[in-house]
């Protein structure tokens, strides 16, 4: 298993690779109604967007749906995670070949989807991490990004130099194997990676922009840490139970 980075210059790169299988951008989305449009729009000029609308209390679905989006409501709010299988179902029921995940905050610049796919057409990997620069972020969020990241590599046994970034592409096979899982928060994001690995399928990593743009997180800070901690755990048992077999 190994894992590289692919560069791509997003400011002059226009026009997206075309890889072979159609890819969807799938965008989860919970109270975002003043910058959904905007996220539909600009990834709508590289791929077909689905926003999954948590169980928004606004305008969340008809502001994506105006912007060109098809739009799949779940209620209650039942999380990130939930929200993401739920894509992962219709892309797969589709016959999409990827997907491309990216939160509808702005934190993701939707003018990087090339990158993801210049690296896909080049090696067809199963998971794509948007990788950030931790240097960059307001120092809380690089404190525990940069713990997050330590914890998890230690889990794994091996270096990932960015754990939760939300900006992916996954392959048809890992959505596949990824709808058995039951996480449904945040954690599920982390749970993808450490199922990439223990099913042997290949890793890479393209950088993007490190954005934080004031909106609110929806992160519940306590929960978060605790089951962090427990995926941390379970991780660590099922990387040395393959290791042992």
């Amino acid at each position: 298993m190994t894992a590289r980075s692919v560069s791509a210059d997003t400011d002059t790169q226009t026009e997206a690779p075309q890889p072979a299988g159609r890819v969807l951008v799938v965008i989860p989305a919970y109270n975002e109604a003043e910058r959904i449009g905007a996220v539909v729009r600009a990834a709508a000029g590289f791929a077909p967007v689905l926003v999954v609308d948590d169980g928004s209390r606004d305008a969340t679905a008809r502001s994506a749906a105006d912007a060109g989006a098809e739009v799949l409501c779940q209620f209650p709010n039942q999380g990130k995670g939930t929200a993401l299988r739920a894509g992962f179902r219709r892309a797969l029921e589709t016959g999409y070949a990827a997907v491309i995940t990216l939160d509808g905050d702005g934190q993701h610049d939707p003018r990087e989807i090339p990158a993801f796919l210049a690296a896909w057409a080049d090696r067809s990997s199963d998971l794509i991490i948007g990788q950030r620069q931790f240097s960059q972020m307001p120092w809380p969020r690089r404190l525990a990004n940069t713990f997050g990241r330590w914890l998890f590599s230690w889990a794994l046994g091996q270096f990932v130099p960015d754990n939760q970034s939300g900006y992916r592409l996954l392959s048809r096979r890992l959505m596949a194997q990824l709808l058995t899982h039951t996480e449904p928060g945040f954690e599920f994001e982390v749970e993808m990676l450490a199922t990439c690995l223990k099913s042997r399928y290949d890793l890479a990593w393209v950088p993007i922009r490190t954005i934080y743009s004031g909106a609110a997180s929806h992160i519940q800070p306590v929960q978060h840490i605790v089951n962090f901690f427990r995926i941390v755990w379970a991780t660590r048992q099922r990387m040395r139970a393959r290791a042992a077999g």
